[in-house]
């Protein structure tokens, strides 16, 4: 079930899920509100969607051109979306003018609230922030309603499942309705009651699930998120006031954001692109050299921004391991990321080939938690699948640059074709044992490194060619359907920690 779900989300880009997504329920609320089931009239959610909808989409294309940038429209209709959930729906023009300000206002914040290239807050929180402090247009969050909630945690569900991000919604979502629930019964209200109430009609699901979420706006660590996420849940659930401001969603957010902020790469990362190797018949290795220092751990990823024109549906941004290992002090002189280019290839890959040396690029972020222990005695075994091998480049290239090879280290890589073995003269410089399984035997196989024939891994397998796997940390890394299956494998032959890094992207 779980494979078939990656499979089935793995082929939408996250720009398209959340639109699909958001789309679906507005939909519903609309056929609510035709039926009665919700305050407000068929006209006035159509009116209110079509002009946060324009607000957004055109204001983002010239705020795009006044920058010099390209815009991003599907990041635009999702703002709109948002905003269309957020605000209250209506059919007066003074009122959906002002829905047009906050859409204009959530589009400048990604240009104007931005520090060193980056962003700080969730645009359509602070956007409520501005237009309910400045009681222009004040939120009213009437998405958190139970005729909804089944299909808003179903999308919900779906994005942090898609973005890898179900602990940090779980955390959200518990501790806020824990506090909201605890905090109606201290003022009389029934548990039933009370849980239901937080749960229904208080927007937790749908700003853990499409807000929160936002990967621009999280801290790069897992532990950072999830103290974010318990941050945000107790400032949600809280009322307090501070001077005219009083609690709400959207500053309990904003002030998360903040937090988030403080944890991230604070600067403009701006990479100048040095020039490409092949590394197999289908896969390359692109360097670039950081214009400014960039601090990284072997293990981690980052998300390239590459605007080009013809972008296809999957967009001009891509999330890929970090090859290169960090120098001495975390700071790179040069970042390498190794890339499948599969045929047809997207219009991002093809533009990314198709760069001259010299030219500049950005990413939004480095980021990630597949980190080796510190602790180099400790036993591993690595399961790469294909160009899933590159976080394990990075992390072996790290260990022996400073003098700490881990003592005993397998690499079991399961690759598509014979001649797709990536990096082979790093690995064989690492080490390390490396245990092969492909359609056929490589005829250049090295000695050292064992074929363990063409079929699926499987704990009988893993269990022959390493007998003490049990005692073994696992890291699996690779396609979704990869991670889920040797994941699954490793269990059967008795690993206990076993650490995943599948490409879910962005």
């Amino acid at each position: 079930m779980k494979a078939r779900l990656d499979t089935l989300i793995g082929r939408i880009t996250m720009y398209n899920l959340m639109v699909l997504v958001l789309g679906v329920i507005a939909v519903v609320a609309l056929i609510a509100s035709a039926v009665g089931q919700i305050f407000y009239t068929p006209l006035q959610l159509v009116l209110s969607l079509a002009v946060a909808l324009v607000a957004t989409l055109v204001s983002s294309w010239v705020l795009a051109l006044a920058f010099r940038t390209r815009a991003h429209l599907q990041s635009a209709a999702i703002t709109g979306l948002l905003i269309f959930f957020v605000f209250i729906p209506t059919g007066e023009v003074v009122s959906l003018l002002l829905l047009a300000v906050t859409g204009i206002v959530a589009s400048a914040s990604k240009f104007l609230l931005a520090i060193r290239g980056r962003h700080i807050f969730n645009p359509v929180a602070i956007a409520a922030v501005v237009m309910s402090v400045s009681t222009l247009y004040p939120s009213a969050w009437w998405v958190a309603t139970p005729v909804l909630l089944p299909f808003v945690a179903v999308g919900a569900f779906l994005v942090l499942y898609r973005t890898r991000k179900l602990a940090l919604g779980l955390t959200f979502v518990l501790l806020a309705t824990a506090i909201s629930t605890a905090r109606m019964m201290t003022l009389g209200t029934g548990f039933g009651d009370a849980l239901w109430l937080a749960v229904g009609s208080f927007p937790i699901v749908f700003l853990a699930g499409f807000m929160l979420s936002e990967p621009l706006t999280l801290p790069p660590r897992r532990w950072q998120q999830l103290g974010v996420a318990a941050l945000v849940a107790v400032l949600f659930s809280i009322p307090f006031q501070i001077g005219p401001v009083y609690s709400s969603p959207e500053i309990a957010l904003v002030i998360g954001n903040a937090v988030a902020f403080a944890f991230g790469q604070r600067r403009s990362i701006r990479l100048r692109y040095q020039g490409v190797r092949d590394l197999t018949p289908t896969a390359a290795s692109f360097d670039f050299v950081p214009l400014a220092p960039l601090r990284f751990r072997a293990g981690q990823y980052l998300e390239l921004t590459l605007p080009h024109k013809g972008a296809d549906s999957r967009g001009t941004r891509r999330v890929f391991s970090i090859a290169s290992s960090p120098d001495e002090g975390a700071q790179a002189e040069r970042v390498s990321v190794g890339i499948k280019l599969s045929q047809p290839s997207s219009s991002f890959k093809t533009a990314l080939a198709g760069l001259e040396p010299g030219s500049v690029v950005r990413a939004t972020g480095v980021s990630g938690d597949f980190l080796l222990p510190t602790d180099a005695s400790v036993p591993l075994v690595l399961a790469a699948g294909g160009i899933g091998v590159t976080p394990f480049v990075a992390q072996l290239a790290d260990r022996a640059r400073g003098g700490s090879r881990p003592a005993d280290v397998v690499l079991v890589y399961a690759v598509s074709a014979a001649d797709e073995l990536a990096y082979q003269p790093e690995l064989l410089a690492a080490g390390i044992r490396v245990l092969v399984t492909a359609p056929t035997e490589p005829s250049d196989l090295p000695p050292e490194w064992v074929y363990l024939g063409s079929g699926r891994l499987t704990s009988d397998t893993l269990k022959a060619a390493i007998p003490d796997v049990a005692a073994r940390r696992a890291y699996v890394s690779g396609p979704p359907g990869f991670v889920d299956h040797v994941s699954a494998e490793f269990r059967h032959a008795g690993a206990r920690r076993i650490h995943r890094d599948a490409f879910s992207g962005y």
